[in-house]
């Protein structure tokens, strides 16, 4: 049976999956990743986990993957096949998909970032299906975005496209990582809000899920931090729309678990300040912690059949 393989990288796990050409999962795995151990054990540990995947493609399918798609966090050059920075994984400048062909038997190889290639999934199979224009943006960690266009996902001209979280909403605010201050992800990331409510209620352990509960049961202080991070991400949302006009929004990631406590107000928050913009259907993403791994299936069938037309046109 023709297949490929899909693996998505995380920050501390793996996901992966042998993709039949209708996006069926025939086989699912799961690893860390090993950052711990330094990121030439993390590309050592991705090398095998892919080896061992088309060695069970071969035994129980009749036949090696045909391609593989891999998603990465960090910087990608997806047109160079390069992994150039991630700071979760410690690396810099790895040639990902040349490895992964050399360790795969020459097949094609297709490199995507993280998100994108999550919103990938999304977009065609998932919460943004039959939309010609969409937004997905996760709130986890951190905010990053994947801007949908007819069936594909822009990565810009330097691979920076998408990042939503460093919009600035809050002008002199929080300073961030990136070097700016009040950047969206500062104040509507799942960890933005964790440490805000960990720091109102006293308890170091407490986290955004505990958040939207309190927020349920009417604690006053979460109220509060919880709409605060709402106006923040609606007012990123709301510059996103202004230059992209999306028809759907999609909201994923660990804040959006919190359901209508987080989509209700956030609807309203987003058409409170709408004024000659259209408004776009704001959903929650439908895919869960499977769209990466989905994602970088899609990335594999693109890429064989882009390859199979070439050698059929040669």
């Amino acid at each position: 049976m023709r297949h490929v393989i899909a693996l998505d990288v995380g920050g501390t796990g793996m996901k992966a999956a042998l993709a039949g050409a209708n996006g069926e999962l025939l086989h699912q795995a799961r690893r860390a990743t090993g950052r711990e151990r330094g990121p030439q054990a993390v590309v050592d540990g991705i090398l095998a986990f892919a080896a061992d995947l088309r060695a069970y493609g071969e035994k129980y399918f009749g036949e090696p993957a045909s391609a593989a798609g891999v998603a990465v966090p960090g910087i990608v050059d997806e047109a160079q096949g390069v992994a150039a920075y991630s700071a979760n994984l410690g690396w810099r400048d790895v040639p990902l998909r040349d490895l992964l062909a050399q360790r795969l038997g020459g097949i094609p190889v297709a490199l995507g970032h993280d998100v994108r290639t999550g919103g990938l999934a999304e977009g065609r199979i998932g919460a943004g299906r039959g939309a010609d224009r969409f937004l997905f943006v996760p709130l986890g960690t951190g905010i990053a975005g994947a801007i949908g266009i007819d069936g594909r996902v822009e990565a810009g001209a330097h691979g920076f496209a998408g990042e939503i979280g460093h919009v600035v909403v809050r002008p002199s605010g929080v300073l961030c990582p990136c070097g700016q201050r009040g950047c969206l992800e500062r104040y509507a990331s799942a960890s933005a809000v964790s440490e805000a409510w960990a720091a109102a209620c006293g308890d170091p352990q407490a986290d955004a899920a505990d958040c939207a509960r309190s927020v349920v049961s009417g604690d006053p202080n979460a109220v509060r931090i919880w709409q605060d991070a709402v106006d923040a991400l609606a007012d990123g949302l709301v510059t996103a729309l202004t230059l992209l006009d999306p028809r759907t929004l999609i909201i994923g990631g660990g804040l959006a678990e919190a359901g209508e406590t987080l989509f209700s107000p956030l609807r309203d928050a987003v058409r409170q300040r709408v004024t000659f913009q259209k408004l776009p259907s704001v959903v929650p993403a439908a895919l869960g912690d499977t769209a990466g791994c989905l994602g970088a299936g899609l990335l594999a069938w693109d890429l064989l059949n882009r390859t199979d037309r070439t050698e059929v046109t040669t």
